[in-house]
Formats: C-alpha cells, sequence, structure tokens
C-alpha cells in the first residue's frame, strides 16, 4: 500500500511538472510573439520619425519658396512701377502687402 502511493505520488510529480514544463512553453512563445510585436512598432515608430523629419524639412523649403517669392513680387512690382499706365505715371513705390507671411516653427 506504502509502495502504491508512493507510485501515485510520483505520478502526480510528474504530471505537475509536465503542467509547469507546458507553461513554460507557452510563456515562452508569449514572450516572442511580444518581441516580435515590440519589433515592429519600434519599425514603425522609426519610420514615423523619419516621415516627420521629411516634413519638418518641407516645410522650412516651403517658407524659404514663400520668402522667395514674396521678394520677387515686391521686385516686380518696383520694376512694373515705372510703366505708364492710361497715361499716367503709375506710383513709384507699390504699396505693402496686406498681410505678411508667418512661418510657425516648434
Amino acid at each position: 500500500m506504502l509502495v502504491a502511493q508512493a507510485g501515485s505520488t510520483m505520478n502526480d510529480i510528474v504530471d505537475s511538472v509536465q503542467r509547469v514544463s507546458d507553461i513554460i512553453t507557452e510563456i515562452t512563445a508569449a514572450s516572442s510573439e511580444q518581441s516580435v510585436g515590440i519589433d515592429e512598432i519600434n519599425r514603425a515608430i522609426g519610420q514615423m520619425d523619419a516621415v516627420t523629419q521629411q516634413n519638418a524639412a518641407l516645410v522650412e523649403e516651403s517658407a524659404a519658396a514663400a520668402e522667395s517669392m514674396q521678394h520677387q513680387a515686391h521686385n516686380l512690382a518696383q520694376v512694373v512701377s515705372v510703366f505708364k499706365l492710361n497715361g499716367q505715371l503709375a506710383p513709384k513705390r507699390p504699396a505693402a502687402p496686406q498681410t505678411a507671411l508667418r512661418i510657425g516653427t516648434r
């Protein structure tokens, strides 16, 4: 009887060890999946950072182009101001633009 109990206890221990081993295997698989997911998130964040930097550069380029166009328009207005319109001289100096271009930076 004592031998039978010992055998039964040993079987219970083996079953428990197997359950623990199965749980550890599941934890390992879940950890691997989480690691892959974290890697994908890191790549996506890196791509978003690159796009953000590209957008910032484009904003700077657009602001510079807008400022250049504003200067060119002002210069063109000065150049054409010497022409006569309907027999009269145009004003020597063009009026200042009504609204100035404002570019905000962060």
